[in-house]
């Protein structure tokens, strides 16, 4: 089917989930959830796909195997589109609206190690720093998980130690409750934000390798 936009039953349904988060609502609204939810984020990948590639759609049940929190829904319905180990571009429904994002959400051990040494890099580093600053201005937002201290090997005063101290690395740009979300135009969006996002993504994907 084709993508359409989103319907305002969408953010409806996650603004009662996450007031009543229990198997009894989801069993009495999962219509809600097929039609309103997942339908139009598959829509919205297949038409994103020959482009960018074919996405992951998560599912909507949490992990609470771990978790101190046993509520069982997530509340936001996520894609994800994978182009190289825990790195690609995200789109999300959410009582918050319509959000779009890229980066890496992992990189442990050699990829770290080799994230930080390009960002030390004269050339690749002031690279990424102008790419995350240029898409700043833009309105995205940078996010990951970062070290409070300079990681080691790296002293507090390196030009670029904001960067050094992220583990991850991502931006995303909330959309949020604009109207043209309910349309087809999101698509448009989400295409943009994407392609606004590949310089970023092509830098990891040459720096942040196995």
């Amino acid at each position: 089917m084709d993508f359409t936009g989103f319907p305002v039953a969408a953010l409806d349904f996650y603004d009662d989930l996450e007031v009543d988060n229990t198997k009894s609502f989801w069993e009495a609204h999962k219509h809600v959830y097929a039609e309103s939810v997942k339908a139009p984020m598959t829509a919205l990948c297949a038409a994103l796909e020959p482009e960018f590639g074919k996405a992951k759609i998560f599912r909507p049940y949490r992990d609470v195997r771990f978790s101190k929190d046993k509520t069982p829904y997530k509340t936001h319905q996520g894609a994800y589109v994978a182009v190289a180990p825990a790195t690609g571009w995200y789109v999300e429904i959410s009582p918050r609206g319509l959000r779009t994002g890229a980066g890496f959400y992992e990189a442990s051990g050699p990829r770290l190690a080799a994230f930080r040494e390009a960002v030390a890099h004269e050339l690749y580093g002031p690279e990424l720093e102008s790419l995350v600053t240029g898409l700043e201005a833009e309105g995205f937002e940078t996010g990951g998980d970062r070290l409070k201290t300079s990681p080691r090997g790296f002293d507090a005063d390196h030009p670029r130690i904001e960067l050094l101290r992220h583990k991850s690395l991502t931006l995303g740009h909330l959309v949020g409750f604009e109207p043209v979300i309910h349309t087809a135009d999101a698509l448009e969006i989400v295409r943009d934000d994407w392609r606004r996002l590949s310089p970023f993504i092509d830098w990891v994907r040459r720096h942040v390798q196995d």
